[in-house]
């Protein structure tokens, strides 16, 4: 069914199962506030970036199982990310669609592609040499950036190109798509919805 809502650039979200409790408020048209209030500080640092470098103003209040295994925190707010993204967007008319960035951090470049296109996509291509950077592990980049995709239904690509230090490899990948996503939904030329179609579902 066609989406008739215009963007709002905004949404806040809860969602709450028997692993995880998640609030969350997302305004595209932010100026990089952060309030973030969850027991993961990498992925906590990670999104601190997000939201300054592609100018979101993002709160999060957020707790879950960490106890076990923070895997289930991490997918969760990806989820709601992205789709507090895709509600913000609503029928995405007026965006440009597209965003890509090359980001340095120090000896590591790496890339974001994004396509708002309303077909959930991921793709990521990098070799991390660590496993784990202070007590979060690697994999759950992966595991959020796919969430954060599959909700958004955008189209993401990342890449490492190349580096050394594995947390540079990640901030690198998170500025990247803070950029890219903020060119993505930033004004197009002609106000129209994005597509030869007529419609972004």
């Amino acid at each position: 069914m066609k989406n008739e809502t215009a963007p709002s650039f905004a949404a806040s979200l809860d969602r709450k199962t028997g692993e995880t409790e998640v609030h969350l408020s997302l305004n595209l048209r932010g100026t990089g506030e952060a309030q973030l209030d969850f027991p993961v500080p990498f992925l906590r640092h990670m999104l601190h970036l997000l939201a300054g470098h592609g100018q979101f103003d993002l709160t999060i209040n957020a707790d879950g199982d960490v106890d076990v295994d923070p895997h289930h925190l991490v997918e969760d707010i990806g989820l709601v990310l992205g789709k507090a993204v895709h509600e913000a967007l609503g029928d995405k008319q007026g965006i440009r669609r597209y965003g890509e960035r090359h980001t340095p951090m120090d000896e590591t470049l790496a890339r974001a592609v994004v396509d708002l296109s309303g077909r959930p996509a991921f793709v990521l291509k990098a070799d991390f040499p660590a496993e784990r950077v202070g007590d979060f592990p690697v994999e759950l980049v992966r595991e959020f950036f796919k969430s954060f995709a599959n909700e958004a239904r955008m189209a993401l690509h990342l890449a490492v190109l190349y580096g050394e230090d594995t947390h540079h490899m990640i901030e690198a990948l998170f500025k990247a798509v803070a950029a890219a996503l903020r060119e993505a939904t930033g004004p197009s030329d002609n106000g129209s919805v994005p597509s030869t179609k007529g419609v972004l579902e």
